[in-house]
Parts: structure tokens; C-alpha cells; sequence
């Protein structure tokens, strides 16, 4: 099993920052594993609902269809699916208030299967940091601009 998380601290209020960073049509304006959503995109998240999307880590495209198992706005999403392989992948996006008015952003990501061991469970591990990393400095960006 691999866990990995990401913040960033944000000169914006809490619902601003949550109403860019969780609608699902921003994610090609951000998120570095974001390849496309196949299928409608909804503007918001709800509990119980579904989407699929491909995604791209070390490389490989992936098809998830995610759940939506917790929706919680303006506060936190957790979504999660099965791709290639039965891996099995969680994330959690979460918005809290900061000082000064500010918030904080906070993307968690987990993620199990019997091909994320050794090695290429250390690869994924590597390339999903790097990719939450730059993913909230591309957030950053796209909330300033």
C-alpha cells in the first residue's frame, strides 16, 4: 500500500479555493494526472455519484471509474476506483481555513493492489508525490490567475 499527500497554502477564502479545486472541470487546468473524463462531467461532486477518467502516472494511461464516497462541501471530497490490475486508488481533497483569511489545500492519495509492491509500488510512490506536488503549484497558479 502506498500514501502520499500534498498541501499548499492559498491567499484565497475557503469556498473560493473550494469552488475551483473541486469541480471536476477544472481538473485539465491543474491536475498533472489528469488526462480526460470519459463520459459527462458534472459541475460539482455528489455522494454516491460516479465518473470515469483516465489518468497517467510513470507513463501509463488508466481508466478509474471513481465513486464519490464522502462529499462534504466546502470542506473535503473522497473519492475512489479500481484501474488497471485491481489497483485499487482512494484520494481525499480538502480545503481549511489558514490565517489571514487564507486556506490551505490538501490533496491525500492511496493506493493498493498486488502490482504496488517492491519496486514498482516505490515508482509509483515517487512519480504520484511528484505529481500532487506540481499538481497545487498549478492549482496555486490557476487561483491567482
Amino acid at each position: 500500500m502506498g500514501s502520499i499527500n500534498a498541501e499548499v497554502e492559498l491567499p484565497a477564502d475557503p469556498q473560493k479555493v473550494w469552488d475551483v479545486f473541486a469541480d471536476p472541470g477544472n481538473f485539465e487546468k491543474w491536475l498533472t494526472i489528469h488526462t480526460k473524463w470519459k463520459g459527462e462531467v458534472p459541475r460539482q461532486f455528489s455522494a454516491g455519484s460516479q465518473i470515469t477518467e483516465v489518468v497517467t502516472m510513470l507513463g501509463m494511461p488508466n481508466t478509474i471509474t471513481w465513486t464519490v464516497d464522502d462529499y462534504e462541501e466546502p470542506k473535503r471530497v473522497r473519492i475512489s476506483g479500481t484501474g488497471m490490475a485491481g489497483v485499487k486508488v482512494a484520494i481525499v481533497m480538502s480545503v481549511e481555513p489558514a490565517g489571514d483569511g487564507g486556506s490551505r489545500a490538501r490533496l491525500d492519495a492511496e493506493f493498493t493492489g498486488s502490482m504496488i509492491v517492491g519496486a514498482l509500488g516505490k515508482a509509483v510512490e515517487k512519480d504520484g508525490q511528484k505529481q500532487l506536488d506540481t499538481s497545487l503549484a498549478n492549482f496555486a497558479q490557476l487561483l491567482a490567475g
